[in-house]
């Protein structure tokens, strides 16, 4: 079987051979197991710091040139390159036997417009953003998201979304994604809620993320007479700022910014951890829930995208406004009942260790072989 890939993720040539954003690289692994020969049509540059590894099956790669319209010169530049792009992708299809499109962005766009043309070629695609129905986003997001569901314009394909939502066509599948294998799966002692709780923030420190969120929150519990501590593992633009807020606020004791961590480190403090912390703006599936919720940690997340399904409308965890004091509202009408603590994570591990890697590797072979 001859795969095709449109992705804006870059390919990049190092040493020799190609390699590309990791988790992205994981994933694609899986994905490329199924099949004889694997050619991606992506940007081949990229002039930031990306942590990479290299696909075990070496692809074909086509290189196009990245679309980027965040100003009037770069737009311009993008305009220009457009037929190119067009041209590649077509030819691309023409030799595909399975088209598969990374969804949403710039090029995945294209290929949405571009697979109209071959209707009797199998296809998926992987929309890996926020698949709500009611969510504000982009004007070429939600062209994309509704090329996709049209089984007039869209033919053959299998969409993979994160959560389940209603009044969706037959193109639409919920999916999920997963980080641990079967046998990784392993008993948590029943945790002790009763003495210092230990919190958790596993993420990017952007904006989005809304790690200062997750900070005031924890000092808000702590003027309240918890005991509580906070480990953050990431790193990110708001790292200085975020260090400079616990210095002025005297929080050190307390919480503590660890920048990033190899997995292993992030699973030891996954297992000893009461709770994670994630208000994002925004997510598809946030995989530092699902991985907390593995070991029986108890995910704080605000209600966005799947974020209610996975944690079952709060029966799998705890939903909070992006607001500190209603979030701490909710968090202590939570603390204030030690047995409901327990059956969350109790739910929550069985949920999390349902979607391990063996399932999703099953679910991507039966996909490819359909």
């Amino acid at each position: 079987m001859k795969f095709l890939v449109i992705t804006n993720a870059p390919t990049l040539k190092k040493d020799s051979v190609y390699q590309a954003y990791s988790p992205y690289v994981r994933e694609m692994d899986i994905w490329f197991n199924s099949v004889d020969t694997v050619k991606i049509v992506s940007p081949t540059k990229y002039n930031r710091p990306l942590l990479t590894s290299a696909f075990k099956k070496q692809p074909l790669v086509v290189s196009i040139p990245t679309l980027n319209f965040t100003t009037s010169l770069e737009a311009l530049k993008s305009f220009f390159f457009l037929p190119i792009i067009f041209i590649k992708l077509f030819i691309g299809m023409l030799w595909a036997d399975h088209i598969h499109l990374r969804c949403p962005g710039n090029i995945g766009l294209l290929g949405c417009m571009l697979q109209v043309f071959f209707p009797k070629k199998i296809k998926t695609a992987k929309y890996a953003g926020n698949w709500d129905p009611k969510a504000n986003q982009p004007l070429s997001y939600r062209i994309q998201k509704r090329i996709l569901s049209n089984t007039f314009w869209t033919k053959n394909m299998t969409v993979l979304v994160y959560g389940a939502w209603s009044n969706q066509t037959k193109n639409i599948k919920p999916f999920f994604t997963a980080s641990y294998r079967n046998d990784e799966r392993c008993k948590i002692e029943t945790k002790d809620y009763s003495k210092t709780l230990r919190f958790v923030f596993v993420g990017s420190l952007v904006s989005g993320k809304r790690p200062l969120l997750a900070i005031q929150i924890i000092e808000a519990l702590q003027h309240k007479g918890y005991s509580v501590t906070l480990d953050l593992y990431g790193d990110g633009v708001l790292k200085s700022e975020l260090q400079d807020y616990i210095d002025a606020n005297k929080l050190q004791n307390i919480i503590v910014l660890h920048g990033n961590q190899s997995s292993t480190i992030v699973k030891q403090q996954l297992k000893a951890a009461h709770f994670t912390l994630l208000a994002s703006q925004s997510e598809g599936w946030p995989k530092a829930i699902a991985e907390a919720m593995f070991f029986g940690v108890i995910p704080i997340a605000t209600a966005i995208s799947c974020v209610p399904n996975m944690l079952d409308n709060g029966n799998r965890g705890i939903l909070i406004t992006p607001n500190v004091n209603e979030a701490v509202v909710a968090i202590e009408a939570a603390l204030s009942n030690t047995k409901t603590l327990e059956q969350m994570s109790v739910s929550a591990l069985a949920w999390s260790q349902y979607y391990t890697l063996d399932l999703f590797e099953d679910e991507i072979k039966t996909l490819i072989q359909n």
